[in-house]
């Protein structure tokens, strides 16, 4: 199942994809089934149901709406630094033997087709294609060996990153939420329609055309079970938690000179059988 929410003339809506057809209802519809943070709460037979319901409903113009993150607001965005060695190398960083884990806040994400905005205190706006687990069943201290039992589903994310403000100090909180910074999206596909733990599919950002990055998410140092097996030792997941497992190479900060992203650039984050995320550029207004 494909998933995607959306904003019609200010009412929220919610779509499920069929042939790449989207068929939808709004809010103020009384068969609405309501949003995916709700819908999560309730597993993969709810999203069933919810899917049924919305493919009665009326054909959506993806084009002609809003695109929305697809959670409205998830308890916990938990990503993961230095989990391509290719990228952690061009960082200039030690590979680490345990994830590098840090959070975004919710104040931070925009969806498809939303601006990223370029602060004004900078210029050193990247661009980080990578592939987000959303978690459905939650619970703490998981066994590896049961983690993608509690994987739900799977989307997509740009963390854009501040880097002058991501090393002003040995914590990446700063620079990695700034207003507008964190496409997620557009689609939420279900666990059962990929491979298990999202492995062997092909992440691919481009900028303005031009392929940036490339690899496939079996690269990950730490894959998805291992990720949620050790996270979970020491936090409680819930459902709707999102963990953003990592960005391969090619980023502009690794580059020689450097690749920022500027007003007027398009970044699209490609990842194989999901979909693509694509974001204009613009400036922050002074």
């Amino acid at each position: 199942m494909r998933f995607v929410r959306f904003l019609d003339r200010g009412v929220e809506g919610l779509a499920a994809l069929v042939g790449g057809v989207a068929w939808g209802l709004t809010s103020n519809d009384p068969h609405y089934p309501g949003d995916l943070d709700a819908l999560m709460r309730g597993g993969h037979a709810a999203l069933e149901t919810a899917a049924a319901t919305l493919k009665k409903g009326r054909q959506i113009d993806l084009g002609g709406v809003n695109l929305l993150p697809p959670l409205r607001t998830p308890e916990k965005v938990i990503c993961v630094g230095l989990n391509y060695r290719d990228h952690t190398a061009e960082s200039g960083f030690k590979q680490p033997d345990y994830p590098t884990l840090f959070s975004r806040f919710n104040s931070s994400l925009i969806g498809d087709k939303a601006p990223i905005v370029r602060p004004l205190v900078s210029t050193q706006l990247d661009f980080e294609g990578e592939m987000v687990v959303v978690i459905g069943k939650g619970g703490r201290h998981i066994a590896h060996a049961a983690a993608l039992d509690h994987v739900i589903a799977y989307s997509i994310f740009n963390d854009a990153s501040i880097r002058d403000y991501q090393f002003k100090s040995p914590q990446w909180t700063v620079g990695k939420n700034f207003d507008d910074t964190g496409a997620f999206g557009p689609v939420l596909v279900t666990a059962d329609e990929l491979p298990p733990g999202g492995k062997g599919l092909k992440l691919q950002t481009r900028l303005n055309g031009v392929v940036v990055q490339e690899a496939s998410t079996s690269d990950m140092v730490f894959d998805v079970a291992t990720l949620v097996a050790t996270i979970s030792e020491a936090i409680t997941l819930k459902s709707g938690d999102v963990i953003v497992t990592g960005t391969p190479s090619g980023v502009g900060l690794g580059r020689k000179p450097p690749l920022f992203m500027k007003a007027g650039d398009v970044v699209e984050v490609e990842i194989e059988r999901i979909g693509v995320l694509t974001n204009p550029i613009v400036d922050e207004a002074a």
